[in-house]
């Protein structure tokens, strides 16, 4: 009964011995994945800053600006993909919606992202934009991959159309999280104008012809969640120029349409550590919870398998009658 027993046992601890790798490297591939439909709405807020008068053509200074940011799954547009791309593609459809201190549109900029689900790197279809503008992406953004690493990795920037390292400045606590800290300076660019402008009947078109052009830079700033790959918080150091503003008819040929230190609101990143305190919990299940204790269980079943063989062979005392 004893061998019997025993080959029982190492039955089951080869199986989980055999479990634990499949679970980190077959199944943590494929079930660990960003949703297609998922969504998701971010209110960031710059106060105070600066902040262009299009009435008076004038900067001055705003009590708040709020940049509302939404991140929309698009799950026909992403099933259409699959079919030629050969893997699950997320497709999300964002709106950078700015509003000045009195509550009206300062711009509102679309983009489309196109990425693989479980790598987050991009993926390069038609439709991939920036204000309407086809761009083809070359880095991550709005999300790091899973276990996300120790190291630079490339970003893409709306704004210039470019790719550009985002460097790891190292690990910190944040609400209770160990996070990596990420940065990114981009240097003063020269980019589009907003295809959609706050003055009525005023085009970008119309505004190039002029000759003003419009120049940005940023450092912005996120804590990644190293495990799920999600920021738990982000802030921009942001500012906007416009140059040979004179040939628009303003009084000085430099002009600040916006500056300020964007930061998420509050209760936005309350909402978020608790999101991604829940989900980094089913990540650590994947890739170190059961693998580790599965092994663990078949060494343990294995040993105990061994003791018993042992025992089984040991001679049996013989009884004096």
């Amino acid at each position: 009964m004893r061998r019997r027993a025993g080959l029982v046992l190492l039955a089951f601890a080869v199986f989980f011995a055999a479990l634990s790798p499949l679970l980190r490297w077959y199944a943590f591939p494929r079930l660990a994945k960003i949703p297609p439909s998922q969504y998701q709405e971010v209110v960031l807020e710059a106060k105070p800053a600066v902040l262009l008068d299009y009435s008076t053509l004038k900067a001055k200074k705003a009590d708040k600006v709020t940049i509302v940011q939404t991140l929309k799954g698009n799950v026909e547009e992403s099933e259409k993909i699959e079919r030629s791309a050969g893997r699950d593609v997320v497709v999300w459809d964002a709106l950078s919606y700015i509003q000045g201190p009195d509550g009206k549109m300062v711009s509102a900029i679309p983009e489309r992202y196109i990425f693989d689900a479980h790598t987050q790197a991009p993926v390069n279809a038609t439709g991939e934009m920036v204000d309407g503008d086809p761009v083809r992406r070359e880095g991550i953004e709005f999300k790091w991959p899973f276990l996300t690493e120790k190291r630079d990795y490339e970003y893409f920037d709306a704004q210039t159309r470019t790719t550009a390292p985002i460097h790891y400045r190292g690990t910190r606590t944040f609400r209770g999280l160990e996070v990596y800290y990420f940065e990114q300076t981009i240097p003063w660019t020269k980019v589009p104008m907003p295809k959609k402008m706050p003055i009525e009947g005023i085009t970008a078109e119309q505004i190039a012809q002029t000759g003003m052009t419009r120049w940005y830079t940023t450092k912005r700033m996120f804590w990644v969640d190293p495990v799920t790959g999600a920021p738990v918080n982000g802030e921009e150091i942001h500012r906007e120029e416009l140059r040979d503003a004179k040939k628009m008819g303003m009084s000085e040929d430099t002009v600040t349409a916006f500056s300020g230190h964007v930061k998420m609101r509050e209760d936005y990143i309350a909402d978020t550590v608790d999101l991604v305190k829940s989900q980094r919990v089913l990540v650590l299940l994947l890739t170190s919870y059961l693998p580790w204790g599965f092994l663990g269980l078949g060494i343990g079943l294995a040993a105990l398998a061994l003791w018993l063989e042992a025992r089984s062979r040991r001679p049996e005392t013989p009884t004096n009658a």
